[in-house]
């Protein structure tokens, strides 16, 4: 079953409907089929301006045939429309791959609160197979080394970009719920914020950039807000130094398996019979 979300009113109607024809259109001219598509970035993360853009992602999938190839081929079709939709989808196949290695970016897709179309049974087993995939060293460290570059980008000094505090904040909490034991991090900042965060003024001045933000306001660069600054500054140092973490491997055999069962429900037998010529001469060695 394939469910288009179309009752979703984050998403403006007429939006939704361009990305939908274009999801269609993307299935035909490249013969594929999209098993999942949601929104990524600021939109799913909760901390969206008027002006922001849509990044649509999606998994999808071709017939087994495709598959059996010697040369490598490209597992990755990106398009950008207008400048106002991002579009970019990967190979179930790469998609596992990368879930084997605890991808942050495809584990946040997966939960992201957009969803556009969904395949539920294969998307189901995609999501059954995340707790065993989490690995919380290879998600620390994917969050930390993105604080660490655009704090040193971005919010250093007297003055800084306003609006990068998000994208600073963000993956220090990241870093703070995986560093407590609370398993695969939530895509929607507001949860994190939620859970993490119970100092009045520090919530308070992180929810003012919130509604700051969504009601459009520029958010270039500014003097430093104290109580955010001061709570980067001192995760940083201290997540930057702490102790091995946990990881984790999902064996070969059961990411193969959601693999082989998507491709059955979507494309029936995996592989169709072969004819070969008969010249009736037959081949032997030695």
């Amino acid at each position: 079953m394939t469910r288009l979300l179309e009752d979703n009113e984050m998403v403006n109607q007429s939006v939704r409907k361009k990305i939908c024809d274009l999801l269609a259109h993307i299935e035909e001219k490249n013969q594929i089929a999209v098993l999942y598509s949601c929104e990524s970035g600021s939109r799913a993360w909760g901390f969206e301006s008027l002006d922001s853009d849509y990044d649509v992602r999606f998994i999808y999938l071709r017939p087994a045939i495709w598959y059996l190839s010697v040369e490598p081929k490209r597992d990755v079709i990106e398009v950008t429309i207008d400048g106002e939709i991002d579009i970019s989808g990967w190979d179930l196949r790469k998609a596992l791959h990368l879930m084997r290695k605890s991808n942050p970016p495809l584990l946040e897709w997966l939960q992201s609160p957009i969803i556009y179309r969904e395949k539920i049974s294969c998307v189901d087993r995609l999501r059954a197979i995340m707790p065993q995939c989490y690995s919380p060293i290879a998600c620390y460290y994917h969050y930390l080394r993105m604080a660490e570059g655009n704090y040193r980008e971005y919010l250093r000094g007297d003055e800084v970009w306003i609006k990068k505090y998000f994208y600073v904040l963000r993956p220090v909490l990241a870093c703070i719920w995986i560093e407590r034991g609370y398993g695969v991090v939530p895509i929607e900042f507001s949860i994190l914020v939620d859970r993490l965060i119970t100092g009045n003024p520090l919530k308070h001045s992180i929810l003012s950039l919130i509604e700051r933000k969504r009601a459009g306001d520029e958010l270039d660069r500014g003097p430093r807000i104290p109580a955010i600054s001061d709570f980067i500054d001192r995760e940083i140092q201290r997540l930057s130094a702490i102790g091995e973490l946990p990881g984790a491997r999902l064996p070969s055999q059961s990411v193969d398996r959601v693999f082989q069962q998507c491709l059955i429900e979507v494309y029936g037998d995996i592989i169709e019979p072969i004819s070969l010529p008969d010249n009736g001469k037959a081949h032997t060695s030695g």
